[in-house]
């Protein structure tokens, strides 16, 4: 069989190669791995070279190579939260072979007796372990990739802030090794020294009186921090309704404020992305910390305003503009930012915001709807409606 130049190869624990790895090791000038990896693989004929540092430099040495055959060692399934991601923002994919061993969620969820179509497979591995607060809800299955020893504590803290400090711990370490080992406990009272290499298993619970956050857009207001200047639960419950967040997906959100929007998009599908402009600094400060506690850290956020601001930025799938309509160009300049299928909706409270909506639906079409909301409250010692700042709404899908 004829191999592609580059190799990606998974190894387990106790060494075993995925099929197919040891001919391809075999053909190979140069094999690249960590120490871990080179040791477990035995001997190897080709030259053998160690992750270089800084890591992200291995890619441009691989492009060198690109005339020799060359292997990589990587635990598991490399295609699953592994190296071989980075690989294709680097290589197309006819330049490469995966030969994909058991990945650490098999083998994690054999030995917890759990189905993984029922689990949720998360890493923590590089990133916040912030992450996972998006995906707690009483129930909640997860198996967790980590970064260190310390991750367990780390996550341990983080259940019992969010309210589930009853949920069940299980780190397995070094999975399908002779020094495999499982230890189980509790968020509340996790208290384990364990190795570095392992897996961590949630079985969560929620303790008496935790308020869930689900993921369906309308959080409530009080659970972002504000100075009153954000897009209020009921309005962006529809506004989300109508940006139509889905996997993948890239916001820009102009005129961030607190960064409740974003936040939401970003926790309603998985891999979005969101891009928030916001000039004031203690806002920015707000939606990053907003972000952080709501589980959606990696929310990027910007010291821009529209339509300056948007010059560079990636192409988006969904524009919302929640402040600053009433810039010079800044709709007609997300609009043609936007690629076909690509939704803009745009929110206004002033008279001045309304007439360049009013404007622009008589130029463009789309949909323009003014939302109002009361909320009933005391009045004196009976019952009355009181109502919010209504919101004119102007959504368009660009054909």
């Amino acid at each position: 069989m004829t191999l592609p130049w580059l190799t990606l190869a998974g190894i387990g624990e106790d060494g075993t190669l995925a099929p197919g790895a040891a001919e391809a090791l075999g053909q190979a000038d140069i094999v690249y791995g960590g120490a871990r990896h080179l040791d477990l693989a035995g001997d190897i004929l080709a030259e053998k070279r160690l992750w270089p540092s800084p890591f992200g430099t291995v890619f441009q040495e691989l492009a060198h190579l690109n005339d020799r055959r060359v292997a990589i060692l990587a635990t598991g399934d490399p295609m699953w939260f592994g190296i071989g991601s980075s690989l294709l923002k680097h290589f197309e994919p006819g330049e490469m072979t995966v030969l994909p061993s058991l990945s650490a969620f098999q083998l994690a969820a054999a030995r917890m007796g759990w189905a993984i179509q029922d689990t949720e497979c998360l890493s923590v591995h590089g990133r916040p372990v912030d992450l996972l607060r998006a995906a707690l809800y009483p129930g909640a299955r997860l198996l967790v990739l980590t970064g260190s020893a310390e991750t367990p504590r780390q996550v341990a803290d983080l259940l019992a802030d969010e309210g589930y400090g009853s949920s069940a711990m299980s780190v397995l370490e070094h999975l399908g090794g002779h020094k495999e080992r499982i230890v189980h406990g509790t968020a509340e009272t996790w208290s384990e020294t364990v190795a570095g290499f392992h897996t961590l298993a949630l079985d969560v619970v929620a303790d008496p009186g935790t308020r869930f956050r689900s993921l369906v857009p309308g959080l409530a207001d009080d659970a972002f921090r504000h100075d009153g200047k954000m897009t209020k639960q009921d309005i962006r419950a529809v506004t989300l309704a109508e940006l139509k967040p889905h996997p993948g997906a890239l916001l820009w959100d102009i005129g961030a404020g607190c960064g409740s929007v974003s936040i939401e998009w970003l926790r309603a599908a998985r891999r979005a992305r969101a891009v928030g402009l916001e000039p004031h600094a203690e806002r920015r400060r707000m939606a990053a910390e907003n972000a952080a506690a709501l589980g959606v850290p990696h929310l990027e956020l910007k010291d821009a305003t529209a339509p300056e601001g948007l010059a560079g930025l990636p192409v988006p799938d969904a524009i919302f503009i929640g402040g600053g309509l009433t810039a010079p160009g800044i709709v007609d300049a997300c609009l043609a930012a936007l690629e076909p299928g690509g939704r803009l909706v745009a929110n206004a409270v002033t008279l001045e915001s309304e007439a360049v909506l009013l404007s622009t639906y008589r130029t463009f079409g789309g949909t323009l709807k003014k939302l109002s909301v009361h909320r009933a409250s005391a009045v004196g010692g009976l019952t009355g409606w009181r109502p919010q700042m209504p919101v004119t709404q102007w959504s368009f899908t660009k054909s």
